[in-house]
């Protein structure tokens, strides 16, 4: 072999060793930190919360940012008329991934008209597709706003205060999907991922779509795709899910609904937060209404196929009396 092959070919070698380390680097950053503190996760509860941006008596939180204009601008976003479905179909059998499952029965069938019953035995289930209301969870005992849990929720009355019905007159508003997989070109994302701000913003770059102000954003990691390849799969053990360095993101981008499939990525990290840190962070103390275990096969179609990632948004929450959450199937319409 000549000198000069010899010195083209130990450049190549070079090159692709160095973009090899490189992509090596990039993994390992992903999979090792940095994580977020216990002391910085303190400083924004105190630093960047929400509480009394509304007054002192607020229980609606970031849905005061969808204003009437809000809702006229996501109804003139409406060109098809295509509408999909984000709830996931109610399952009444028990599985890995649905340990609490909905109760179901016909009450009767006569030749005059039939009649059944279905109990949710968990609004906050695995397997349900469901908004949580402030009265859902707590730090150091005390929920949205402020409100001490002592006084307001009991097993007696419930939420008497930051109930869902709070949320009786429905939700309208633009609705924008992000679509980390389809990002990535794969199916879905491998348990343990944490989605950065990195990814969301590669996203909005990719689509030239974002959220602001009052909007819904729904987070796709693959989490039906991936139970299609491989069967059920317990959500508090594998998972893909927000890093919660996207806290901060969160609060600057204002939006009014936060949905996903699962609350947090899994398994964590020795050293990391605890799974539910940015969802209960993001309700508590941003105010930020959630939707949990969304199904969104049908939206990431859809939107594929309209060449669209925001779309319309409407969601009517039961409305139940001092309750804590409700079941829910979001409508996209495009």
């Amino acid at each position: 072999m000549s000198k000069l092959k010899f010195s083209m070919l130990s450049l190549v070698i070079a090159v692709f060793g160095l973009l090899a380390f490189n992509q090596s680097a990039i993994v390992s950053a992903q999979d090792s930190g940095p994580f977020v503190s216990q002391e910085q996760f303190q400083q924004w509860q105190d630093e960047i919360n929400n509480w009394g941006r509304w007054g002192p008596d607020d229980e609606m939180g970031t849905l005061n940012l969808i204003t009437k204009e809000k809702r006229r601008q996501a109804a003139a976003m409406v060109r098809s008329g295509i509408t999909v479905g984000l709830g996931r179909v109610l399952d009444t059998e028990e599985s890995v991934d649905n340990p609490c499952p909905v109760e179901w029965e016909m009450i009767n069938a006569t030749s005059n008209g039939a009649s059944d019953r279905v109990a949710f035995r968990c609004i906050h289930g695995l397997g349900t597709t469901h908004i949580d209301g402030f009265g859902h969870r707590f730090f150091n005992g005390k929920m949205w706003n402020g409100y001490e849990m002592q006084d307001t929720v009991t097993m007696e009355d419930g939420a008497i205060k930051n109930a869902v019905l709070t949320m009786k007159e429905g939700i309208v508003t633009r609705g924008v999907l992000y679509d980390i997989p389809k990002l990535k070109g794969i199916d879905f994302l491998e348990p343990g991922y944490r989605i950065t701000v990195a990814d969301l913003e590669a996203w909005e770059t990719e689509t030239g779509v974002k959220v602001g102000p009052g909007d819904a954003m729904f987070l796709r990691w693959g989490r039906w795709s991936r139970r299609d390849a491989v069967g059920a799969f317990d959500t508090w053990q594998e998972a893909a899910g927000f890093d919660n360095t996207v806290i901060p993101w969160l609060r600057e981008r204002d939006i009014s609904i936060l949905g996903w499939e699962s609350p947090g990525y899994t398994p964590r990290p020795e050293g990391d937060l605890p799974t539910l840190a940015l969802h209960d962070f993001a309700l508590t103390m941003l105010g930020i209404h959630l939707i949990d275990r969304a199904d969104l096969e049908a939206l990431s179609a859809m939107a594929e196929s309209e060449d669209r990632y925001e779309f319309m948004l409407t969601i009517a929450p039961l409305p139940i009396p001092n309750g804590t959450g409700s079941p829910v199937n979001p409508i996209a319409i495009f």
